[in-house]
């Protein structure tokens, strides 16, 4: 006696592959139309490596962050307000002043997003930020 052989019904869509690659080729489609919230960092323009660019000291303005969040300016002590009015003050004599600023490595980010928002906001084009001091 002969067994006979069990064989899928072709009509079975579940059986086959089709519904996978549809639903895979519905996911990729709805990606990419998506719309996807890149968050931007700061739009830094960076100096050309070929032309190094010299600072008159007379234009360098020198503010230093402290580890808890301090300003000093060119060697006295500010609040966010002074450094505003001094920064006023040197870029109306010096419209290519430089703004140096140079933070403690322990300084919080937050206080040094704080000073660059500040800058940003008095259109200060030359800026430039180091690290002061830290491990060796």
């Amino acid at each position: 006696m002969k067994n006979p052989i069990a064989r899928r019904d072709p009509g079975d869509p579940g059986e086959s592959g089709t519904l996978n690659d549809l639903s895979f080729l519905l996911i990729v489609f709805f990606i990419v139309i998506a719309g996807f919230n890149v968050n931007k960092g700061f739009l830094v323009n960076l100096p050309d490596t070929s032309r190094p660019r010299v600072v008159q000291s007379r234009d360098l303005l020198r503010c230093s962050l402290s580890a808890d969040g301090s300003l000093t300016l060119d060697g006295k002590a500010v609040d966010r307000e002074g450094l505003r009015s001094e920064i006023l003050t040197k870029k109306a004599g010096y419209p290519n002043m430089t703004f140096l600023l140079l933070v403690d490595p322990d300084t919080p980010w937050q206080a040094v997003v704080n000073v660059i928002h500040e800058i940003r906001a008095l259109k200060v084009e030359n800026f430039s930020f180091r690290m002061d001091g830290g491990a060796t």
